[in-house]
């Protein structure tokens, strides 16, 4: 059986787009939503999917932190004073997106779960969010 379920998670988080000439190039933070699809089969016995806080903890892992493109400079100057979470690449909503369905995928496979994430959206405004349709 095939079964979909849904989770909104909100982590505060700050970032900046060391390869962007803008407002963006400069530290600042945001109020991120992130929604996530996953499908797969329920385990038999529980009838659960996925249990919401995994993907929760999951999601969190972001809160309360500084994301860093891992080859921005700014992470050397920063890491003394506060850990600094780098991605292969500028932190947009695009990159955080694709991030964010590896780690919740590769947990359901740490778990030994039929599920895999399908459709994820991350906004870093309430107008703007960047989606990825698996």
């Amino acid at each position: 059986m095939n079964t979909r379920i849904y989770k909104e998670v909100h982590f505060d988080a700050s970032h900046r787009l060391f390869h962007y000439r803008g407002k963006c190039h400069n530290l600042h933070g945001h109020r991120w939503k992130v929604e996530v699809w996953i499908e797969g089969s329920p385990d038999p016995v529980s009838c659960i999917l996925v249990d919401y806080n995994t993907i929760k903890e999951t999601v969190e892992q972001f809160d309360h932190q500084i994301i860093l493109n891992q080859e921005d400079p700014m992470v050397q100057a920063i890491t003394p004073f506060q850990e600094v979470v780098t991605v292969p690449g500028d932190p947009t909503s695009e990159l955080l997106a694709t991030e964010l369905a590896g780690m919740i995928d590769q947990k359901c496979q740490d778990l030994g779960l039929d599920a895999h994430v399908r459709q994820i959206r991350v906004w870093e405004s309430p107008t703007c969010y960047a989606e990825l349709m698996l």
